[in-house]
């Protein structure tokens, strides 16, 4: 078997656990990509990083590079895994650039694909035949507990990998690259059809949002209170919270819905959030009756704890933090984006435009976003359906 050159960008939860998962297998040579100083600094150290799995055991690896230099993480890879925040990936693909090979196909994909990152790597990375772009549609696994370049714990794992390329992408190397997901991941992966597949599919953004909003907004129990002690994100998702997820969800099935029929696309894929959550999870859910109680008992989502930092002026207890990647990634480049797709459409999102107007709000209005490269034409491009 031929040696696979695997390249991961991030050194975060999903970073962390997949370097150790791959190199648990025959001929596999993982870098990872990291500004981390600690990461960096473990594995000069020589210390093996660990992974805690869901039964007890733990997985052992040692890397192969961990560096905070673009070229000499990337400069031979045959796959190269984006795995940093939505609002990070800009930066990382113009720092990678110049480092890619040009003499044979490098497969470069986000995990997950959300927030069109199709369309900013067709942006950032022109004129570049070689490269074929694609993303995953969810996490593999989610993972929580990390402490960096020693150990990270996994938790509930996907039935199924949905992966989908750049509108643009031949078939042959569409082939390719679900043979080398496959022989990373297992026999679990399949190929959706259209890109837009993954983006419609905002899992992290509507959930996350809608979870705060429910929490802390002008009607949430929590609204300017701190909270005593930090919380869960999902065993104690309030009921608030629930009822503007499966609306915002339902909006966005019917942004899904009329670009399916307006682009003759078929988006049949695209389920709901209450569907994709139980067919991910399966019997890790104790109660399937209801969004909320799909979202309080489900196994895979324990201990997952909500972004939160302490309060200011030495006041005891906690509220959640502006600057975390539920603000700078899920509202700055998911919801954002999905009201502007809907706004091209002459849609009305009622409630993830109420979600959106105070989340920016409360993150003290927007840096940058997915408008910095979603195509100005779209969708009347050669690119509609990417």
């Amino acid at each position: 078997m031929n040696l696979l050159k695997v390249a991961i960008c991030g050194g975060g939860r999903t970073g962390h656990l997949n370097a150790i998962l791959f190199k648990q297998l025959p001929n596999v040579q993982v870098s990872l990509h990291t500004h981390n100083q600690e990461v960096i600094e473990q594995h000069a150290r020589q210390t093996p990083m660990q992974a805690l799995l869901p039964d007890g055991s733990t997985l052992s690896a040692r890397l192969d590079r961990v560096t905070s230099d673009a070229r000499v993480a990337v400069e031979d890879a045959d796959i190269v895994i984006i795995t940093v925040p939505a609002h990070a990936r800009p930066q990382t693909l113009k720092d990678i650039a110049p480092h890619l090979t040009t003499s044979k196909p490098v497969f470069i994909g986000a995990i997950p694909g959300f927030c069109g990152f199709d369309w900013l790597a067709e942006a950032t990375l022109p004129d570049r035949p070689n490269v074929v772009i694609w993303g995953m549609k969810d996490v593999p696994h989610t993972a929580f507990e990390l402490t960096p370049g020693r150990s990270i714990k996994m938790g509930g794992g996907k039935s199924q990998l949905y992966v989908a390329t750049h509108a643009r992408e031949p078939q042959t190397a569409r082939r390719q690259l679900e043979k080398t997901l496959t022989r990373l991941y297992g026999p679990c992966v399949t190929m959706l059809d259209h890109f837009l597949e993954i983006t419609l599919t905002p899992g992290n953004p509507i959930m996350h949002s809608s979870v705060i909003y429910g929490l802390i907004g002008p009607y949430g129990q929590w609204h300017r209170k701190i909270f005593p002690q930090r919380m869960c994100w999902w065993t104690e998702c309030p009921e608030l919270g629930a009822y503007f997820l499966e609306r915002m969800d339902q909006e966005s099935q019917q942004l899904c819905a009329v670009i399916s029929q307006r682009l003759g696309i078929d988006l049949s894929s695209v389920k709901s959030l209450k569907q994709e959550i139980v067919e991910a999870y399966g019997e890790q859910i104790r109660d399937q009756s209801s969004m909320l109680s799909i979202l309080r008992t489900n196994q895979a989502y324990n201990d997952i704890l909500a972004p939160m930092v302490p309060a200011a002026d030495n006041r005891a207890g906690y509220v959640i933090e502006r600057e975390s990647r539920a603000f700078n990634e899920d509202v700055a480049y998911g919801l954002v984006l999905l009201v502007e797709m809907a706004k091209r459409f002459d849609l009305k999102v009622p409630y993830i435009e109420e979600v959106l107007q105070w989340s920016v709000a409360y993150m003290e209005g927007l840096r940058g976003s997915a408008l910095d490269y979603f195509p100005r034409q779209w969708p009347h491009t050669t690119s509609a359906a990417a």
